[in-house]
């Protein structure tokens, strides 16, 4: 289904579209970035945040380490300021990467399985599932980042995976 290059690509995406996140935003006040816009989870700060939230979530899953000690909701208000969110997101997509690059085929195979909050029980999924539900979950949320941002009048940068730099 995916092997280490999907994943790799990916992470290299994500990082870059974070970074374009962080350099639009640079400059938005704390009030707008806080600013309850009718999205899933209301503001552009709020939405960054699930997201950085879901990707610890999901890297302590398939690297079999600890989970993050706040729950989703929580998770909303991970970082205060788009400052320390761009520090820890920095951190993270680092992280991604480096765990991408040292993927080995075998990685990507069985079956991963964890306790979701969400759905109050014990879930099982296929890996390789989990690994594209996780890079999916970027993009999705990404996409409701992008459009809150242009509901703000800011100009945004390309979204399409094909013209990111780092895959010429």
């Amino acid at each position: 289904m995916i092997d280490r290059d999907y994943c790799v690509m990916m992470a290299r995406y994500n990082q870059w579209q974070n970074r374009n996140i962080l350099s639009t935003l640079d400059g938005l006040s704390p009030e707008e970035l806080k600013k309850e816009r009718g999205a899933f989870f209301g503001s552009i700060l709020g939405t960054l945040n699930h997201i950085l939230w879901g990707d610890h979530m999901w890297m302590s899953r398939l690297e079999g380490t600890e989970a993050p000690k706040i729950d989703a909701k929580a998770g909303l208000e991970m970082t205060p300021t788009l400052a320390v969110w761009g520090a820890e997101r920095f951190r993270m997509d680092g992280h991604i990467l480096l765990w991408a690059e040292g993927l080995k085929t075998l990685d990507l195979t069985g079956d991963l399985t964890w306790y979701s909050g969400v759905f109050d029980r014990e879930l099982t999924k296929s890996r390789a599932l989990c690994i594209v539900h996780m890079f999916n979950h970027q993009t999705h949320h990404r996409g409701q980042v992008h459009a809150m941002m242009t509901q703000a009048g800011l100009k945004t940068a390309g979204t399409d995976l094909a013209f990111n730099p780092e895959e010429d």
